[in-house]
């Protein structure tokens, strides 16, 4: 069955945070009721009648809205409307009656909560609180930020079983205050969503009768056990775990080959009306997808549609026309809208056009409103221009919100930076004080440009992005160097009068291609680095945290902190083992060891803190490393090799009709030349930085043994040049 949507936009509110959506119960055949909040604090409860969004009530917060959220008896209709704002949560009927104000007095502002029955749960950054009645029940202190939570069914489970997404690749699952275990997960999960959950809409969708072919509601379903959990997660997987009594399970898993955006919201609905849930998945780079389920249970792609900014939310359900099924959206810049199943295209054909009565009021009514807000905004440009004139006259700089991201991708070993605005974006300047490379993204239409820029000075980047007329959203896509740390500012400047400018400061940390991970392989061969000295836990922590990304601001609870580390580039482990006075550091790679005890000695002078070194080299660890480094250089090599003869060949083929003399090497070359000269552009440098890290390796092994190689790089070079991994690891060996 062929799934045709067409998009319906039906207003456009303020800016909006994640799962800030949400569609009213309703019965089979009508139309539901949309409540969204935005970052001004208004709440609205809009339906939808003849293409017109009409408002059922509205509430206004003195904060911005960070999570919107249906209630009601458990196993019931969830026909309550519960808001987060700062530290307080607020409860709404579906008329709009206010009958809860509940200031939970929290330290930090609420950024996700859940309700279930009489149970709220909520969660700041690094805090879990379980409100009974609005009596505080259970208390929980993360190891790491907090993105979302929930609590699986209590109609399906005996026990209040909350479920936590955290930052450090972790769903934590909680029974009252103790953390019953931890389901380790393949990237930072950012949303969760109850597996089958179809309360929310009232009903558990709709299918067909198999008599009469008559849509009828089917019942509400949490899956088998009502313990199925899907979560998304910042680099833009989705994947199905079960949790079970005293383990996890883990049911599937959507990679992302096609390195799409970061997953931010999360749906079940049977869009496709084959009486099987589909799931919707909506991104950070505008994509919205609807997967079906085939014989194995296993998630088919059978949609997508592109939007233009970020989807916080997704919905499924019949909002505009009875008896039409679609997905509402809506994204960063508040724009709510629908993906309809109802044909919005009339057929081409000789017949002139009609246009009802309705429909020319309604055309009329937007053009009187468009000459109002003309005539607006010429009177309030002209007022501005009067005040500026004056000598009292103060400038207001206008406002405007950024939701920018920077994260790793372990894919390519590259850092995605995602700006996004409310505005249309006129231009982004970047600048860089460390050595960077900046890689192609085929979604960025935009033009760049490259400025001159002296190292001296501490500038190695500088380049500037002239953006489209109406883009709202910039994707870049950035490689550093491990070792070079420093400072990447980005200058937002959108289509605003007067002009004004944002800037945005992104940390390049020594280590930072590492990612965090929960396993750590002790049968490789290991250096170890162990620091003694008169530091706290605290301040050892800090340090860390300045060489390593995803970690926590807060020091974890504890006397000794441990956290392991996967190099996103080689698949090298790092292993840090820390406390009050002592801190112990073990890879296979030498270089991030030598990375690290040049850091964190730095940092301790900085302090006047003096550290005692003692370090243990493992020989066989070179030659491990190198064996890693040998298939990514070997491609490479070829790789270059490739591209160099495309030219060459193709101009043989312009002088040569029949090329069948050739051999079936260059013939592939010739057939394969765009795609190989199209991922050579993508990955300029990589040769070079192969090259550079086992140059460092070379150095770092004879620095700890006391030696100054520098001298014999160009010979290390020559070498490389004529590659053979034998040879290659002989250099290593026999070189003092």
């Amino acid at each position: 069955m062929e799934l045709n949507l067409s998009r319906v936009d039906y207003l456009q509110v303020g800016v909006t945070s994640q799962k800030t959506t949400k569609l009213f119960p309703g019965a089979v055949g009508k139309t539901q009721r949309i409540v969204v909040g935005d970052q001004d604090g208004l709440l609205q409860c809009l339906q939808m009648k003849k293409g017109d969004a009409q408002v059922i009530f509205k509430a206004v917060s003195p904060k911005g809205i960070t999570r919107v959220e249906l209630g009601g008896p458990v196993g019931g209709a969830r026909e309550r409307v519960f808001l987060s704002t700062g530290s307080e949560i607020k409860g709404f009927t579906k008329k709009g009656k206010n009958f809860l104000s509940f200031d939970t007095n929290l330290s930090e502002p609420i950024q996700s909560m859940f309700v279930e029955g009489a149970d709220l749960f909520t969660c700041g950054n690094y805090v879990y609180n379980h409100y009974k009645d609005c009596k505080d029940t259970n208390y929980f202190l993360s190891a790491d930020k907090i993105s979302d939570v929930l609590c699986l069914p209590m109609e399906k489970n005996d026990d209040i079983t909350p479920v936590l997404a955290c930052q450090d690749r972790v769903l934590r699952v909680l029974q009252d205050a103790e953390l019953l275990y931890e389901v380790e997960v393949p990237g930072p999960p950012v949303v969760l969503q109850l597996y089958g959950k179809e309360a929310d809409h009232g009903y558990g969708g709709i299918c067909y009768n198999e008599e009469n072919r008559l849509k009828v509601p089917f019942p509400i379903c949490y899956g088998e056990e009502g313990n199925e959990i899907l979560y998304g997660t910042s680099d833009g997987r989705v994947g199905l775990v079960q949790i079970g009594r005293f383990a996890p399970s883990h049911r599937w898993e959507l990679p992302n080959e096609k390195r799409n955006g970061g997953v931010l919201s999360l749906d079940n609905f049977d869009i496709t009306a084959d009486g099987v849930l589909d799931l919707i998945v909506g991104r950070d780079d505008g994509l919205v997808e609807i997967y079906s389920y085939d014989e194995a249970e296993e998630p088919v792609q059978r949609f997508n549609h592109t939007l233009s900014e970020s989807v916080t939310s997704v919905q499924g359900g019949c909002v505009a026309t009875p008896g039409y099924d679609e997905i509402v959206c809506t994204t960063y810049a508040g724009w709510v809208l629908g993906l309809t199943s109802e044909q919005q295209t009339k057929g081409m054909g000789p017949s002139e056009v009609v246009i009802t009565a309705a429909a020319s009021s309604k055309i009329g009514s937007l053009k009187q409103e468009l000459d109002n807000l003309q005539v607006k905004v010429s009177t309030e440009r002209e007022k501005y221009q009067q005040s500026a004139g004056s000598k009292t006259a103060i400038s207001a700089v206008p406002g405007f919100n950024t939701n920018d991201k920077f994260v790793l991708n372990r894919e390519d070993a590259s850092y995605t930076l995602s700006l996004e605005l409310q505005l249309p974006i006129d231009n982004v300047l970047l600048q860089s004080d460390v050595p960077i490379d900046l890689l192609d993204v085929e979604k960025n239409s935009a033009v760049v440009s490259y400025s001159a820029c002296n190292p001296e000075e501490g500038n190695y980047l500088l380049a500037t992005y002239r953006c489209q007329a109406n883009t709202t959203r910039l994707e870049l896509k950035i490689r550093s160097i491990e070792g070079q740390y420093g400072t990447l500012q980005a200058y937002v400047t959108p289509r605003v009068q007067p002009k004004t400018c944002q800037v945005k400061q992104y940390n390049i940390k020594p280590l930072s291609l590492h990612q965090r991970t929960h396993v750590f392989d002790d049968n490789r061969p290991l250096n170890t680095v162990k620091l003694t000295g008169q530091f706290s836990l605290a301040e050892m922590h800090s340090w860390v945290s300045f060489c390593l990304p995803e970690l926590p601001e807060r020091t974890p609870p504890g006397e000794t902190v441990t956290f392991h580390f996967m190099s996103t580039f080689l698949d090298t482990l790092l292993e840090c083992v820390y406390s009050k006075g002592e801190a112990v550091f073990r890879s296979d790679n030498i270089s991030t060891i030598s990375i690290l005890k040049d850091v964190l000695t730095k940092e301790a002078t900085k302090k006047k803190i003096r550290l005692d070194i003692s370090y243990d080299i493992n020989d066989e660890s070179i030659a491990y490393t190198l064996n890693l480094i040998h298939p990514r250089l070997e491609y490479q090599l070829l790789l270059a090799k490739k591209v160099q003869l495309i030219d060459a060949l193709k101009e043989l083929q312009v002088h040569e009709e029949d090329l069948t003399f050739m051999s079936p090497e260059y013939r592939q070359i010739l057939e394969e030349a765009d795609a190989l000269q199209a991922e050579f552009k993508r990955q300029p440098c990589h040769l070079e930085r192969l090259y550079g890290m086992i140059t460092d390796l070379y150095i770092d092994k004879f620095k700890f043994k006391g030696v100054n190689v520098k001298g014999k790089v160009p010979a290390l070079l020559e070498v490389l040049d004529n590659y053979d991994l034998q040879t290659l690891v002989e250099f290593f060996n026999t070189s003092a």
